[in-house]
């Protein structure tokens, strides 16, 4: 007689996590559901109904939607400022590393739209009081801020009030990634880089020291 064939493991259903990954899984998840759906119709429900996953078990993580929301949030944060930071230090530094920092704000938002979103987004009152939040956004912000004083001691950036300069310098390419992920750049430059390029540039006259 053979002997039986052994049983075949069953396979995960596409989306479900894997055990002891479930916070990583929802914000993954919760992520997936912005990119096709928007933040507004992100519910808890909804992204343990993907996973296949019991409302306890949801909880255990995230006592509610604005707490998802600020733990993807968070962790855009954490993504940009290691891409700040890197193009900075990689280009050297002064002008070169200024100008490499613009360039990877935009070209973060264009890799990690539904991270954005909920970064910068109306939705973002609804983190406020996550103090990781918070911290992870003052943290990247402030690798602007730091930029920018240092280029004021060289003499290469006009002395404003560095955090006011900063926020100037941001809404310029903060403008330029939402036109790229709403889809308003058209054509070669749906990605942003050749407005980005350009906006670089005049902001580095504008910001010139005199």
């Amino acid at each position: 007689m053979r002997s039986p064939a052994p049983a075949r493991r069953k396979r995960k259903p596409a989306g479900r996590y894997h055990h002891g990954d479930l916070r990583r899984s929802l914000i993954d998840e919760a992520a997936r559901t912005i990119q096709d759906q928007g933040v507004e119709h992100l519910t808890l429900r909804t992204v343990g109904e993907r996973l296949g996953v019991s409302r306890t078990a949801l909880y255990r993580h995230f006592s509610d939607k604005p707490a998802l929301l600020a733990a993807v949030g968070r962790e855009g944060f954490v993504t940009l400022r290691a891409a700040l930071t890197d193009a900075w230090e990689r280009h050297g530094r002064g002008r070169a590393g200024f100008d490499a920092m613009a360039m990877a704000y935009v070209r973060f938002a264009v890799d990690h739209p539904s991270h954005y979103r909920v970064m910068f987004g109306g939705f973002v009152q609804s983190c406020a009081k996550d103090g990781d939040f918070i911290a992870a956004a003052t943290a990247a912000f402030d690798v602007l801020v730091a930029a920018i004083v240092e280029q004021q001691e060289a003499g290469i950036v006009r002395r404003d009030e560095p955090r006011l300069l900063a926020r100037f310098i941001w809404s310029v390419v903060h403008g330029t990634a939402m036109l790229a992920i709403d889809g308003q750049l058209s054509g070669v430059d749906a990605q942003g880089e050749a407005l980005s390029r350009y906006a670089t540039e005049r902001l580095r006259t504008a910001i010139a020291a005199a």
